[in-house]
């Protein structure tokens, strides 16, 4: 194992109550946005949780990891179908890199022309 998962769940729900604490404002904001989008039925709890921990992994959220694996795993996903997430995670994540490579050449033509008074 990487780390102890269920050791960091406990460290880092710890913390977050102690920001709580000390930014009241913060956190129910926070958990204003989280609920908001667990009012409608339209995907589901499981399928929210899915997209959640994809998006965990693209931003590289081990907090994120931790706590929506639980809600995942509570939901009922499978560990297929967090594995599927995962793929499309890293698909999108490699896209995103693609992507941001061809805004750099863009970058590079802009500034070598700027360079050459063009």
């Amino acid at each position: 194992m990487v780390m102890d998962w269920n050791q960091y769940h406990k460290e880092i729900g710890a913390r977050v109550g102690e920001l709580g604490k000390l930014s009241p404002d913060t956190l129910k904001g926070y958990l204003t946005l989280n609920g908001a989008n667990s009012q409608t039925s339209k995907l589901g709890e499981k399928t929210r949780q899915l997209i959640s921990l994809a998006v965990a992994v693209t931003t590289r959220c081990d907090g994120c990891i931790v706590f929506h694996t639980d809600a995942a795993l509570k939901a009922g996903a499978s560990r297929e179908e967090i594995s599927e997430a995962l793929g499309v995670a890293v698909s999108m994540n490699a896209g995103a890199a693609l992507i941001y490579s061809a805004r750099v050449l863009d970058a590079v033509e802009a500034k070598s022309a700027a360079a050459h008074g063009a």
